[in-house]
């Protein structure tokens, strides 16, 4: 287990000390005059896609209007209205509750001890 934390403790410094060399050696070729430019990357050529027939037009339909049906219309007779629900009431609560004035004691977990070591 040692060895393992002696491991990681070990990684960890390492990186560290790598990544400071690492930005020092950059901020160091970025401070030096006269470097040269890097070459451009030329630009591809692009490619010429084949002219795509175009979308012949849809015909457009009329739809004829839909027939009346005068057998369909309903009388306007008013809903019948809901009976109303029957108000309840509450009996009235005593005027002097007693409150707890302590929390009661929550059980206890028991619990078990670890074998002994050798």
């Amino acid at each position: 287990m040692a060895a393992l934390k002696n491991c990681f403790l070990f990684l960890a410094i390492t990186l560290c000390l790598a990544s400071v060399k690492t930005s020092s050696a950059a901020r160091h070729l970025l401070q030096i005059p006269g470097m040269p430019q890097l070459p451009t990357i030329p630009s591809l050529p692009q490619p010429t896609l084949p002219q795509m027939p175009s979308i012949p037009n849809m015909p457009t339909t009329t739809l004829p209007p839909l027939p009346s049906m005068p057998s369909l219309n309903l009388p306007n007779t008013p809903l019948p209205t809901l009976p109303s629900a029957p108000k309840l009431t509450l009996p009235p609560l005593p005027a002097n509750m007693p409150l707890p004035t302590s929390i009661p004691n929550l059980p206890a977990i028991p619990t078990l001890s670890p074998p002994p070591s050798n």
